[in-house]
């Protein structure tokens, strides 16, 4: 058995054993890519690597969540708030059947970016702006970001009022450190 058969068999036996005790499953993308049709009709497939993944998992019938780390990657520092909002879960998912697959999104990030000084400019207001994309109706959301701005620089004042360190919409509100635990590097 190489190492891909190792984790296929894995991942599935895992899989069978969440089912036998009524767990809900949540595999990363890789598994869909490498071994989707053995996957259990139950999965939900978390979207996190690109975009078109999403379209196939659903076309497939699995359920998905999508983090498209292009879009809504939050240790992305070069990616606006605007970015963000913009981003389209259904993206080229035209059915209303495969759109009902789509469960939502969510925002991530990895700690090879932040430390203890920055972590709030980080999430916010960056994560607030998917937020409203993703519990906005379809038809309520705004086509222009801008209609945005002072929604978001409100909450954003709320935040800090709450000794929150929110970052300013404008611009990435931070650059990255020089390394975890660089406030003891001078």
């Amino acid at each position: 058995m190489n190492e891909s058969q190792a984790y296929q068999y894995f991942v599935l036996r895992a899989q069978n054993i969440a089912l036998s005790h009524g767990y809900e499953i949540v595999n990363w993308e890789e598994t869909f890519n490498n071994f989707g049709n053995k996957l259990s009709r139950k999965t939900v497939v978390h979207n996190w690597l690109g975009g078109g993944v999403a379209q196939q998992v659903v076309a497939a019938g699995l359920r998905c969540i999508v983090s498209n780390q292009d879009k809504w990657y939050l240790d992305h520092l070069d990616t606006t708030w605007q970015q963000f909002y913009m981003n389209e879960p259904l993206t080229n998912i035209t059915n209303p059947n495969q759109q009902k697959l789509v469960l939502g999104g969510e925002v991530c990030m990895w700690g090879e970016h932040i430390d203890g000084s920055d972590i709030e400019q980080t999430i916010w207001p960056r994560a607030a702006a998917a937020a409203e994309r993703l519990w906005t109706p379809y038809d309520n959301l705004a086509k222009d970001p801008r209609q945005v701005t002072g929604r978001l620089a409100h909450f954003r004042c709320l935040l800090n009022q709450r000794g929150i360190a929110a970052a300013p919409l404008a611009g990435p509100g931070r650059v990255a450190p020089v390394g975890p635990g660089s406030c003891y590097t001078q």
